[in-house]
Parts: structure tokens; C-alpha cells; sequence
């Protein structure tokens, strides 16, 4: 949209910098404000000044960098910041992405009035040369006057973000180098020959492991009987086992070791498993085998106090 109007801007004392330039006299103007300016009456103050020759819309500026509000492009002649001077210093990390927005948001020829500005952002006469603006004015008192270039906006580029659209080089395919990585990547490549599994096998490979001999009672044994063993080691070990004797140590203090049978030994295994359930009928089970009768369920076992329950550790029995 064409500026109805233009001024231009009346010179100044000496100590302050001047530049004049085309600036739109009228049209839709944004104020932009912070909850400080909003209570110390600065912000009213600029809306109400505003409001007397064009239409305001308002917003606040963490809006706008938090991304909740976003501006029509080209849709003011003016935007005016007013912040408080600490307000302006914890923006500075953050100056690039505000001014950004305020350029598209700005017609051709629209003017941004920076306000309260004191001695914050010192730079920030270059971080607005960056970002696509050209600095009309700048006082003591702390306003700062910019200008969105007469360009369209679809030509209007920042310098900051020029850099990171510029369009990557090419590099030029060698078809030899990626020939080569998708044979490397080729399950079944034709330049290597391929493997018999055969030939790689040794005389010793192909032996048939030895049979077990037949086990024979009273040889010499090298191991024992296998899990399936189909020599009949393991009968024979059964056999040799069942056969065998054990010894009993008797539990008394001056007891003796009495070799028995496996038979005896599961006899005595039993009847330690039902003792806790006989009764005696002469009182006298606990002295020992020479004061039990011939029927005894002790009988064999050794001698206990009288209650307590009478426990056999069969783990140690073997000499």
C-alpha cells in the first residue's frame, strides 16, 4: 500500500545524530508494550497518542517471541516498542528474532519507533542494519527511529538470514566411487569366487569318532558312565553301588563306626523319617541300642535327649 503522505524529519541539535528520510505521516500503526511500561503509564501514554490520527492494535512483546501472536506481512505504515531499560538489556539475546518479525509485519517505507531506550543495547543500531532495517535517527533521550526499505517484501532479505538460504554447491557423482560402495554393500559380489565347505575339512575331520568297548567288571575305567550310555558302564555302576557297604558313625560321644549295607542304610533312613512319629512304650529309647527292645523304630539310631527330634546326616557317611 502507497504512504498517502510523507514528511521529513527537522533537523536537530549538533550532538545528536540526524538522518532525513521519506516517513509515512498516517496509517495503521502497532504499539507494542510490556507489563512494566503498562504499569508506570508509559504504554497508555503511546496508545492514546496513537489513537488521535490512525487506528492502534496492541500487543506485548513476550507474545510476540513466544510465538502466540503473529503479524500480516505489510500490514503496518508504523510499530511502536515501548519497554523499560532492563527490558530491553534481557532482550538483546533475543533482538534478531523481534526485529525479524517487525520488518514483515511493516509496508514498504514504515518506520519503527524504538522508545525508553536510555543507554540499553548500545548495538542495536547494527543488529537493525542487519536485519534488512535503515536507521532514520537516533537521540539522547532514547528513541530510535528506523525505516523498512522502499523494495517489495517478497525481495526483502535480512543479511543474517541470507547466509543460511543461499543454496548449497553440487558436488559432481564420480560413478567409479559409488560403483564401488554399492558393491561393497553387495551381498553377493561377483569378483568373489566362491567356497566349498568340503574342502576344508582334514583326514581328522572326517574320522568317525571311537566306539565305547563293552564295560568289563574289575577293568580299568577312565571316566564314568556317560548320560546314554550304551556300553553298560552305567548298569555296572548301579550294580556296584547297590553292593557296596557304608559306614555309620554313631553319634555318641564315645560311639563307634559300624559298617552296613546300603539296604541298612536305607532302613535306617526311614525309620530317622518315622521317628518323630513312634511312641515308646518302655520310656527308655533315647539311652541308646543296649536299653531298646528288638522291635524298636530307633533301633540303629543314636542316642538323644528325651524330646528332641532325632536328625541323621547321611552326606558324610562314606570313608
Amino acid at each position: 500500500m502507497a504512504p498517502s503522505a510523507v514528511f521529513y524529519s527537522p533537523p536537530v541539535q549538533a550532538q545528536k545524530l540526524t538522518l532525513a528520510a521519506a516517513v509515512p505521516a498516517k496509517g495503521p500503526a502497532l504499539a507494542i508494550g510490556s507489563p512494566a511500561t503498562a504499569q508506570d503509564g508509559k504504554y497508555q501514554s503511546l496508545i492514546t497518542s496513537l489513537e488521535h490520527s490512525r487506528s492502534v492494535e496492541r500487543h506485548m512483546v513476550d507474545r510476540l517471541l513466544d510465538g502466540a501472536t503473529t503479524l500480516q506481512p505489510s500490514s503496518f505504515a508504523s510499530i511502536h516498542v515501548s519497554l523499560s531499560a532492563s527490558e530491553y538489556d534481557a532482550l538483546a539475546p533475543r533482538m534478531s528474532q523481534l526485529l525479524a518479525q517487525l520488518l514483515g509485519g511493516l509496508e514498504p517505507l514504515g518506520t519503527l519507533h524504538i522508545l525508553n531506550l536510555g543507554s540499553a543495547l548500545p548495538s542495536l543500531p547494527s543488529e537493525l542494519t542487519l536485519s534488512g532495517f535503515v536507521v532514520l535517527s537516533a537521540n539522547q533521550e532514547g528513541t530510535l527511529i528506523a525505516q523498512k526499505p522502499a523494495h517489495s517484501t517478497a525481495s526483502s532479505l535480512s543479511l543474517k538470514s541470507a547466509a543460511s538460504t543461499a543454496l548449497p554447491l553440487r558436488k559432481r557423482a564420480d560413478p567409479d566411487r559409488k560403483a564401488s560402495k554399492k558393491a561393497l554393500w553387495t551381498l553377493s559380489a561377483p569378483s568373489t569366487p566362491s567356497i566349498d565347505a568340503e574342502s576344508l575339512l582334514t583326514p581328522a575331520d572326517r574320522e568317525r569318532p571311537a566306539v565305547c568297548e563293552p564295560a568289563v567288571r574289575g577293568a580299568t575305567r577312565r571316566k564314568k558312565a556317560c548320560k546314554n550310555c550304551t556300553c553298560g558302564l552305567a548298569e555296572l555302576e548301579a550294580e556296584e553301588l547297590a553292593q557296596s557297604n557304608v559306614v555309620m558313625l554313631d553319634g555318641a560321644v564315645d560311639g563307634q563306626a559300624t559298617e552296613v549295607s546300603q539296604s541298612e542304610k536305607e532302613r535306617m533312613i526311614a525309620a530317622a523319617a518315622a521317628a518323630p512319629k513312634a511312641t515308646s512304650s518302655c520310656g527308655n529309647c533315647y539311652l541308646g541300642d543296649a536299653f531298646r527292645c528288638s522291635s524298636c523304630p530307633y533301633r540303629g539310631l543314636p542316642a538323644f535327649k528325651p524330646g528332641e527330634k532325632v536328625e541323621i546326616d547321611f552326606g558324610m557317611d562314606d570313608i
